[in-house]
C-alpha cells in the first residue's frame, strides 16, 4: 500500500520526501521501494527533521494510533489507512485529536472515488430509484483461502480482533451509505473461521451479515477473505420501485440499471455522466480507469483540502474511519452472541 500511496502523491504533484521503517536498513529499502528520497529508523527522526506536510500511515493496524499522534502533533496533515484503530475507543479519540489539531485528517475509502459511484450516488439522491428497499452485495477476495497462507493481518495482537470484516467489510459498509446517505442502524452478523491458524483468538475469514438502515431499508451483506478465484470483488446492488442500480467494482466502468421497461448498462463517459461523476471522470470514454486512478483521486481531494483550495464533496475523513470501525464493533458483538440483532453505535 505504501507504494500505491507514493504514486498518488507524485501524481498530485508532492514529492515524496521520506519513508520510515524500524531499522536503517528497512528504512533505505523502505525510501527505494517508495521513490522516498531518504528513509528514517523511526517516526520520531522523520516528523523531526524530513519537514513533511502530510503523513501516510501505513503500518500494520495496531500501530496506526500512535503514529496518527505523532505526526498530529508535529502539526501534520494525516492520511490513515482504515481500519482508522482496532477499537472504537481509539477511533474516537484520533477523529477527536484530528479536530482538536485542526489538520486534515482521512482514510482511503477510494471506491468513492470511482466515477460510476459518483453516478449512482447522483441518481439516487434525485430520487431516480423510487422507494429503495433492499441493499445486497459483497467483498469476496481469496489471498488466504489455503490453510499455508499468511500474512501479519491474521494475527489479532497485530491487526485488530477483527480481520476479514475490518479489512475489506468496511469498504463495503462504507460504500454502501456514502452512495445511499442512509446509515446502518441495526444488525445480526455471522462469522466463520475455515483455516485454524496459530492464535489464541483467531479472526474471521469470512462473515455474512444481515442489516437494516436508519430509513427502513434491508440488506444483506457476505464478506470473504477464502473465495477462491475472487480478487477484490466488492458488489452492490440498490433494488427500489422505480430502478434498480448494480455496480462492481471489478468491471467499474458500468453501472447496470434495471427497469420494468427494460435494463441498460452506462458506461462511464465524461459527456453523459452527472456533474458529480464526470469530474473524476479523468480519461475519455473506452480508455479504462481503475483502482489507481481512484487513489490518485482521494489523495488529490485530499491535498486540495490541505491547501485550502476547497472540502471537495465525498472526503472520506477520520469521522467516516470511526464509523466503520463502529459497525465492525456491531458485528463482532453480534457474532459473539449467535447472531443477535445488535444496534451500531452512533
Amino acid at each position: 500500500m505504501g507504494r500505491v500511496h507514493a504514486e498518488a502523491a507524485r501524481r498530485a504533484g508532492a514529492s515524496v520526501v521520506a519513508a520510515v521503517a524500524s531499522t536503517p536498513e528497512g528504512a533505505d529499502r523502505a525510501a527505494r521501494t517508495v521513490g522516498a528520497e531518504r528513509g528514517y529508523p523511526d517516526l520520531d527522526a522523520l516528523l523531526a527533521e524530513a519537514g513533511v506536510d502530510v503523513v501516510h500511515v501505513c503500518t500494520p493496524n495496531a500501530r496506526h494510533a500512535e503514529a496518527v499522534r505523532a505526526a498530529l502533533a508535529a502539526g501534520a496533515h494525516v492520511i490513515c489507512e482504515k481500519p482508522l484503530a482496532v477499537d472504537g475507543v481509539e477511533a474516537a479519540s484520533l477523529a477527536d485529536a484530528a479536530v482538536a489539531a485542526g489538520r486534515v485528517a482521512t482514510v482511503p475509502f477510494v471506491y468513492r472515488f470511482h466515477p460510476m459511484v459518483r453516478e449512482l450516488r447522483s441518481r439516487l439522491a434525485d430520487g431516480q430509484a423510487g422507494a429503495v428497499s433492499t441493499v445486497s452485495g459483497g467483498y469476496l477476495q481469496d489471498w488466504l483461502s489455503r490453510p499455508t497462507d499468511d500474512d501479519w493481518r491474521v494475527d489479532p495482537v497485530v491487526g485488530g480482533p477483527s480481520r476479514a470484516f475490518a479489512d475489506i467489510g468496511s469498504h463495503w459498509c462504507d460504500l454502501v451509505e456514502f452512495v445511499t446517505g442512509d446509515r446502518i442502524h441495526r444488525l445480526s452478523a455471522q462469522t466463520t473461521t475455515v483455516h485454524a491458524r496459530p492464535s489464541s483468538r483467531p479472526t474471521e475469514d469470512a462473515a455474512v451479515v444481515q442489516f437494516a438502515t436508519e430509513a427502513g431499508v434491508l440488506g444483506t451483506l457476505v464478506v470473504s477473505q477464502v473465495a477462491a478465484g475472487r480478487k477484490n470483488r466488492l458488489h452492490v446492488e440498490v433494488s427500489g420501485t422505480e430502478a434498480s442500480y448494480a455496480f462492481d467494482q471489478e468491471d467499474p466502468e458500468r453501472l447496470w440499471v434495471g427497469g420494468r421497461g427494460g435494463n441498460q448498462v452506462l458506461v462511464r463517459d465524461p459527456q453523459t455522466l452527472s456533474p458529480a461523476a464526470a469530474r473524476y471522470a479523468r480519461l475519455p470514454a473506452g480508455h479504462a480507469q481503475g483502482y489507481q486512478d481512484c487513489f490518485d483521486a482521494f489523495v488529490a481531494d485530499t491535498y486540495r483540502a490541505v491547501l485550502d483550495e476547497d472540502r471537495p464533496d465525498g472526503l472520506p475523513t477520520f469521522a467516516d474511519g470511526l464509523r466503520t470501525v463502529r459497525i465492525t464493533e456491531a458485528v463482532l458483538r453480534s457474532a459473539a452472541a449467535a447472531g443477535e440483532w445488535t444496534e451500531v453505535d452512533r
